[in-house]
């Protein structure tokens, strides 16, 4: 017999400013559609109650905020965007034994009971990257990121990559969070000449950084895009329409882009009006977290989050995503991950739409960092270029 209550209350922390509000402002009107559209379906045995807190950015408000949530009664919490967060979120999860379901792509190296990650982790998004962008371009690389978590430990892994493959790290440097004075870094950049940049920052610092990469680009054709590239494991729709013509020819990779050619994707897109225009994989994976969560209840018939997971475990709820399964050894998605480039428009194109999912590996101990030419023969065999 179900033990759910008439109204299911569910968290959502996402902060609406700060250095990376773009992305919190997504994640929060992903899950917040999702909410909206379940309760006017009429196919629920309950309502669902969203009680949102906002932390404007400032880490140390994640924790007593997601206590504030679990207050009200919610057993689980939908959040979350940078890994320094989240980790200040865990310890209250624990103490209550309520869930974070986490929508944002991460660096991996974690793997806790109260938190589902429903972002890509290193074996679906750096290494997929730089498979394909070490044929193309080589590899001697140079590492930029914003100065913490995110971007050293997405960085670390990157070096890895690149030297196991027999390149080299040309350089690598680190921003304060929303510092847009970048000039020194563009200048070793420009004297140092790596074959492409991986570029780990994250809001408007990565923004000012691509705009003078852009300028340096037209003062000198050796570092325009086609030649040496910056590529991106976390650069969204909203972000490349902002940016336009400025930061064409960047490559990114994510599970989820507007334009990806699934009838999943043409179901959800339809579903939305023209405000809800560019999505990106945050909001994407956030209103997937809201459908994966009610399935699980629904599954589960109680707010108990193994039960809720365990009956995860076993089923591959529609998503925008597709069919998402959640793995049971480390609570983690199972994804497709997808490389699209920005067009002069600002517009994310995809130019290789992966069939085969990449099942989790958070902790890398059994994936190989090298990308020799046997692995860039596998690696695109699952991988159809699109047009």
């Amino acid at each position: 017999m179900s033990v759910l209550e008439q109204t299911v209350t569910v968290g959502l922390l996402f902060s609406t400013t700060g250095a990376y509000a773009a992305l919190g402002r997504e994640g929060l009107a992903g899950a917040q559609l999702a909410v909206q559209a379940l309760n006017a379906s009429g196919t629920l045995p309950f309502r669902i109650l969203a009680e949102h807190r906002d932390p404007h950015g400032i880490t140390e408000r994640y924790a007593g905020m997601a206590a504030e949530i679990i207050a009200t009664g919610a057993r689980h919490i939908i959040g979350c965007t940078t890994s320094w967060s989240r980790k200040e979120v865990i310890p209250v999860l624990e103490k209550h034994d309520a869930t974070l379901w986490y929508p944002c792509p991460y660096e991996g190296f974690e793997c806790n009971e109260q938190v589902v990650y429903l972002g890509a982790c290193p074996n679906q998004h750096i290494l997929p990257l730089l498979q394909h962008i070490l044929p193309r371009f080589g590899n001697n690389g140079y590492l930029v990121g914003s100065n913490y978590i995110w971007g050293w430990e997405t960085n670390r892994i990157a070096r890895d990559i690149i030297e196991q493959s027999g390149g080299s790290v040309a350089g690598e440097r680190y921003a304060p969070l929303g510092d847009a004075d970048l000039g020194h870094i563009l200048r070793d950049i420009r004297l140092k000449r790596p074959d492409f940049v991986l570029n780990t920052l994250i809001g408007p610092s990565s923004y000012s950084f691509l705009e003078a990469y852009h300028a340096l680009g037209e003062a000198d054709p050796d570092f325009s895009m086609e030649k040496r590239p910056v590529v991106s494991c976390n650069l969204a729709e909203g972000e490349a329409a902002l940016l336009g013509h400025k930061a064409a020819g960047l490559y990114t990779i994510a599970p989820y882009f507007q334009a990806l050619r699934t009838s999943a994707n043409q179901h959800f897109l339809g579903q939305l009006d023209a405000t809800s225009q560019p999505v990106s994989a945050f909001f994407a994976q956030a209103y997937s977290a809201v459908q994966l969560l009610v399935a699980g209840l629904l599954a589960a018939e109680t707010e108990d989050g193994r039960s809720v997971l365990a009956s995860l475990n076993q089923a591959t709820p529609s998503t925008p995503l597709g069919p998402l399964q959640i793995m049971a050894a480390n609570n983690h998605a199972v994804l497709t991950p997808h490389i699209a480039r920005v067009t002069a428009s600002g517009a994310l194109a995809i130019i290789e739409q992966r069939d085969e999912p990449i099942a989790p590996e958070p902790y890398l101990a059994h994936t190989s960092l090298v990308v020799s030419a046997a692995d860039r023969v596998r690696a695109g065999s699952n991988l159809r270029v699109v047009k």
